[in-house]
């Protein structure tokens, strides 16, 4: 690996800390992720404002100056985040991890933050249709949800419980199929502008079951009466069964993050990251079907910018980072672990392992090298670009 190439994928690393929602490790990161909020907020309170008459007419062209100041900042965000993709995907090469963002759910929502914008300058005609589209904008919103562990469990609650959740709308849809169908039955010669056919109930079925009842459409005879009042008791526990597994799923989420609190409290706890490789024996793999000492747990998992709690159902992917957690023994002597970069100063350059004046305590565990990990030897020679990884045994 060249120096150029060395400084040229630190400066992704760098830009890609900068534009990750969360990371605050350094000012320029936390600013950004200021400015990037207040840029969204700002944008969006000039659009709402703009909607009001007596406030165009006055401030019209400052409104359309702050769409165009922040919109360019949105394009220039996405061009950051497609140049850092390879960060967000690794191990993948940069053609596909491009594609992966582009076309991942916060990346569309990124592209049509800036480009509908643009748009009628090419196609003048479609100037509505893409005016409409801006609306996506308040979607970067969710991106908070990185400062919020709240957010994140919503977000892991609807992940984790999504077969329930079809489940419980499969049984919605059938049900509001059935009421339609039945309602035509017994309403259509009493109704018949209003019940047509067979699926002209199903406004009434989903207003209805959903607990709506707009009154535009309701039954007239006898018969009719009673099955509405039947299906608007269904409507009620259909409404709730959705909203039972939700709430399950929120008490199952914090009482994990409780009781990992309380470990952690507890038992001193030691988390370690790994990174997954698409060539890793885990990828693909249920957490319960992991083999695990059974003093270590699968914490969370780390994907993409963000922080899952995993259950045994979740399955690892390529490019997971996952935070092992594990009792610390008593007694034992503790591993403390560090990098050594090898540049063209640095002493160790061209130096063989065993020739290197360590002490006994200080083991070298691998040497990273151009992206692969190397697991070292006395004659392993140290070169330019290497990252080394020593460990440090110390009594506790």
């Amino acid at each position: 690996m060249t120096a150029n190439t060395s400084n040229w994928n630190q400066i992704k690393k760098r830009l890609f800390s900068m534009v990750s929602v969360g990371v605050v490790d350094e000012p320029i990161n936390q600013a950004y992720d200021v400015i990037s909020t207040g840029a969204l907020i700002i944008n969006l309170v000039a659009a709402i404002m703009n909607t009001y008459d007596s406030l165009t007419i006055k401030f019209g062209g400052t409104f359309a100056m702050i769409e165009k100041i922040t919109v360019a900042f949105f394009a220039i965000d996405f061009i950051l985040r497609m140049f850092t993709a390879t960060e967000l995907y690794p191990g993948v090469k940069t053609a596909k991890a491009v594609g992966k963002y582009v076309f991942s759910f916060a990346g569309i929502v990124d592209w049509l933050s800036f480009l509908p914008y643009y748009l009628p300058v090419f196609f003048p005609s479609g100037a509505a249709v893409f005016r409409m589209f801006r609306v996506v904008r308040i979607l970067r919103l969710f991106r908070i949800n990185a400062y919020y562990d709240s957010l994140n469990v919503i977000t892991e609650v609807l992940s984790s419980k999504k077969q329930q959740l079809m489940s419980s709308v499969f049984i919605i849809v059938i049900l509001m199929v059935a009421s339609s169908l039945c309602m035509y039955s017994v309403e259509h010669a009493a109704q018949p502008d209003v019940f047509q056919n067979a699926f002209s109930g199903i406004w009434w079925a989903a207003s209805t079951l959903l607990t709506v009842g707009y009154g535009d459409i309701y039954p007239v005879t006898t018969l009719g009466k009673f099955f509405g009042i039947l299906i608007a008791f269904l409507g009620v526990g259909m409404v709730a069964i959705p909203t039972g597994i939700i709430s399950a799923g929120f008490v199952e989420q914090y009482t994990r993050l409780k009781e990992l609190g309380d470990l952690a409290a507890e038992h001193s706890i030691n988390f370690i990251e790994i990174l997954l490789d698409k060539k890793d024996k885990w990828v693909g793999v249920c957490i319960k079907e992991v083999n695990l000492p059974d003093n270590t747990i699968v914490a969370l998992i780390k994907r993409g910018e963000e922080v899952l709690m995993p259950n045994g159902d979740t399955t690892l992917l390529a490019g997971d980072v996952v935070v092992l957690g594990s009792d610390i023994i008593d007694g034992a002597a503790s591993l403390k672990l560090s990098e050594v970069n090898i540049g063209n100063e640095h002493p160790w350059k061209n130096q063989a392992i065993k020739d290197l004046d360590i002490s006994r305590k200080m083991l070298i565990v691998v040497v990273k090298r151009k992206g692969k990990t190397l697991v070292p030897d006395g004659e392993t020679v140290l070169k330019n670009g290497d990252v080394v990884v020593i460990s440090d045994f110390r009594k506790r």
